[in-house]
């Protein structure tokens, strides 16, 4: 396998509702991260793109009226969709494509336009559920995910404080992100007070719909030093898909994630992360979600999560900062474009690239995540700086 370089990130700002089109949106990160690399289109070869069903742009054959804005005109060119796992996902189809030896340079977009869904995102959610076991229950992902929440907290006997923390901090950090969606200050006590959707899950403890994309360009070693001399590596990427039937599963532990994890730390040569580690992109739709993954990435042991962010271990000036971007939770969640903007983070924080985010710790080693469908797909994706090396 070739090693795969990172020389180019880009990403629309994330709002509830855009001008512009899905195939606009495409086009606008994409056109920033070649800019990024200091590329034409004319210099990649391939295309992969991750978006979710038809439903959520309102467009019949989603992924070939995305294709051109995308820049895949004329390029061989992939369509993934995992759930909130793609956007990770994604990005280790552009590493496959490149490490592979097939290509020498790929285009790696993320987009959503969820505002076009009609009435709401959870009307097409409605149709994943199986229709013998679980559809006449009338179920939605909020109140599901609520269930594993309250089984995550019961289980460790976490307190309804300790999870707000993750959603204060999110929100506070967006606040540096010019991309950012739902950059405010807010206090645990606002995370307490706001709307409860299904008990635990409260308004504050969500991510919002939203609507954006993001890019990267990903490309050989011996490409990249044509163009940077910082570029950053994939070094390890792992997915994992458990079984939907999540009635099943006992909920308080992200076996999938896990699995994932331990796949990329085995190809990035990892066998400590909390040490080896600088910094974490989990996947936080969910405030208690940053908790869970933060588990499943072996970053912590089963239960400790909150405790390491109501000690500040996870602050961006922490030993361990966590979603320095601001997270889902506070920059948005366009489903897709949300791991590719994580993925994107982890370019700019190791390339010191970062502005008024950029974490403390001198990061030469980062971890992103995402999770997806009914709580059960995992992805997971490792990146070192240009110096470092397994």
């Amino acid at each position: 396998m070739r090693r795969v370089a990172v020389i180019g990130a880009g990403m629309t700002k994330f709002v509830r509702r855009a001008k512009e089109t899905g195939k606009e949106l495409s086009f606008e990160a994409a056109r920033m991260a070649l800019d990024s690399a200091g590329m034409e289109i004319k210099d990649i070869q391939c295309v992969a793109e991750g978006t979710a069903p038809d439903a959520f742009d309102g467009m019949h054959m989603k992924a070939e009226y995305l294709s051109d804005g995308s820049g895949a005109y004329g390029k061989p060119y992939t369509r993934s969709f995992v759930g909130g796992g793609t956007g990770v996902f994604t990005g280790v189809h552009g590493w496959w494509h490149v490490a592979s030896g097939m290509f020498d340079t790929c285009l790696v977009v993320g987009e959503e336009k969820m505002s076009s869904c009609q009435p709401h995102p959870q009307g097409a959610f409605l149709t994943i559920f199986d229709n013998l076991t679980e559809r006449q229950l009338g179920p939605n992902l909020v109140w599901i995910f609520a269930l594993e929440m309250n089984r995550y907290m019961t289980r460790h006997r976490i307190k309804k404080e300790d999870v707000a923390l993750v959603s204060v901090k999110n929100h506070g950090n967006a606040m540096d992100h010019p991309a950012a969606q739902l950059g405010m200050r807010i206090t645990v006590e606002d995370v307490l007070n706001s709307e409860v959707l299904a008990y635990p899950v409260q308004r504050l403890d969500i991510s919002p719909t939203s609507d954006g994309a993001a890019a990267l360009v990903f490309c050989t070693e011996e490409v990249a030093r044509k163009y940077t001399d910082n570029p950053v590596f994939v070094d390890g990427v792992g997915w994992h898909l458990d079984t939907a039937y999540w009635t099943d599963r006992d909920l308080y532990y992200p076996l999938y994630v896990e699995k994932a994890a331990r796949m990329a730390y085995k190809m990035a040569r990892i066998d400590n992360p909390r040490r080896q580690i600088s910094f974490a992109e989990p996947y936080d739709p969910f405030d208690y979600k940053e908790l869970h993954h933060m588990e499943g990435l072996q970053l912590c042991k089963k239960g400790e999560a909150p405790v390491l962010t109501r000690e500040g271990v996870t602050q961006r000036d922490g030993d361990l900062p966590t979603c320095p971007s601001g997270g889902a939770l506070g920059v948005g969640n366009p489903i897709a474009a949300t791991g590719v903007m994580k993925l994107c983070e982890m370019f700019w924080q190791l390339r010191g690239e970062a502005g008024k985010r950029q974490v403390k710790n001198d990061p030469h080693t980062a971890v992103a995540q995402a999770w997806g469908d009914l709580m059960q797909v995992g992805t997971v994706v490792v990146m070192r700086r240009g110096g470092e090396h397994p």
